[in-house]
């Protein structure tokens, strides 16, 4: 039984909406953020990632960031670019591709989600389930956000079977006016809807009441973060109850039938001293081996895999008495991980090694066939890992390799904010 309730919602003023809603803190580098935020001081990603107000250089963990970070929030407060929503409410979120990048991977894609407030205890209790495992030091720069702004700002996108009646609730929801109707840079429209009638709250209440499980699609980081906040301030608090706000994580649930995973490719800087003809000789002990030329391998099923190396493609396909029937160990991210990275390249933890580095499926083959001229030894293609293998490995405790999924459209921060 899921608990995700209702808030009372810290949002933009609506003419504020397009400025401030910014894409997640965690897809930028240090200098990327510092580009994506000039010329627009209402932008969230001024308060993710405060640093990119303070001189170049400045570690991104240093207090004065967080300290900038809160004033930052507090001024825009001040100004009038927030407000609190006075009522507990449920929010509509719906993103659609109507252009950008996404058009050409996904057009027209649409999915609609329910903004709330997830349980710590259910994520400890393990109704909300995890895939991924998270770093020590990305967990602790959250929750020293969370901790100087009191306040969480970043929503956990979450998944769930789908259910008809929060279908139902969203749709009668999205035939009133919207709070928020903008079409971003990147080509994705976002409009926001607010659920407040008592007994339409009920009815999404109940429907998630009903349902067994969650799961997390995206933002592992920012789930630890608050849970390991929680813990914390439940140390210092004996006496909590277990309703006060920060027993509660924010967090955008949509059905699994409408979200979009695209792959997560691999690039790798040497092949160990081997040449491109010996690592193809290697790859054939796992892979039946097709040369393809200069026609990009785009992966069409589970167990294919494209190899880029040396100017050419090439398709590599799994060899059946490989897989064991193991839900994470058949993953062709850990396929491909066991067989050859690890086996053949000597990249024992792609958490830390250095020579190999992740590329997320929206930057197509392209980006590949970028790297790859540019001076890096090979890149592989990947076919996307579906929300079936997800839940499968989620759902025994279990824990997928890094980098195993990226969703589609990404979420926007800013838009949705829960005072702890």
């Amino acid at each position: 039984m899921a608990i995700l309730r209702p808030f009372r919602c810290v949002r933009p003023e609506e003419r504020a909406a397009q400025l401030v809603a910014a894409l997640p803190y965690d897809v930028y580098t240090s200098k990327e953020a510092r580009e994506a935020v000039r010329g627009n001081t209402l932008s969230f990603l001024n308060i993710d990632r405060a640093e990119t107000r303070l001189p170049e250089g400045t570690d991104p963990c240093a207090d004065e960031v967080y300290r900038k970070a809160r004033e930052l929030f507090d001024a825009a407060a001040a100004a009038g670019t927030y407000t609190e929503d006075p009522d507990e409410a449920y929010y509509i979120y719906e993103l659609t591709v109507e252009a950008g990048p996404l058009s050409g991977v996904m057009p027209g894609h649409v999915q609609t989600g329910i903004v709330a407030c997830a349980s710590v205890d259910d994520y400890l209790n393990g109704v909300v389930r995890k895939h991924e495992n998270t770093r020590e030091d990305k967990e602790r720069d959250r929750i020293r956000h969370v901790d100087a702004l009191g306040a969480q700002t970043g929503p956990v996108l979450l998944a769930a079977q789908p259910d008809a009646a929060l279908k139902e609730a969203a749709a009668a929801a999205k035939e009133q006016k919207p709070l928020y109707d903008f079409l971003a840079d990147d080509g994705i429209r976002h409009r926001v809807f607010k659920v407040s009638d008592s007994a339409a709250v009920e009815r999404i209440a109940e429907a998630f009441r009903g349902i067994p499980a969650v799961y997390i699609a995206d933002g592992h980081h920012r789930a630890a973060a608050a849970v390991r906040a929680a813990e914390e301030r439940r140390a210092k608090d004996p006496g909590y109850t277990g309703e006060e706000p920060y027993n509660y994580f924010l967090s955008v649930t949509f059905p699994a039938d409408e979200l979009m995973i695209l792959p997560y490719n691999r690039v790798v800087k040497d092949l160990c001293g081997l040449t491109p003809e010996d690592f193809l000789l290697e790859c054939d002990a796992a892979f039946h081996v097709y040369y393809c030329g200069e026609e990009p391998v785009e992966p069409s099923e589970k167990g294919v895999i494209g190899l880029y190396m040396d100017h050419s493609w090439y398709e590599l396909k799994a060899r059946e008495e490989y897989f064991s029937g193991d839900p994470v160990e058949d993953l062709d991210v850990s396929y491909l991980q066991n067989t050859t990275l690890n086996r053949v390249l000597g990249i024992l933890d792609p958490r830390t090694d250095g020579r190999i580095s992740f590329v997320g499926g929206i930057r197509g083959n392209a980006e590949l066939m970028r790297l790859v001229d540019e001076g890096t030894a090979a890149a592989f293609s990947m076919y996307p890992t579906s929300f079936e293998e997800l839940t499968a490995v989620a759902d025994l405790g279990r824990l997928m390799p890094p980098k195993s999924t990226w969703f589609e459209p990404k979420l926007r921060s800013g838009l949705f904010i829960h005072r702890i």
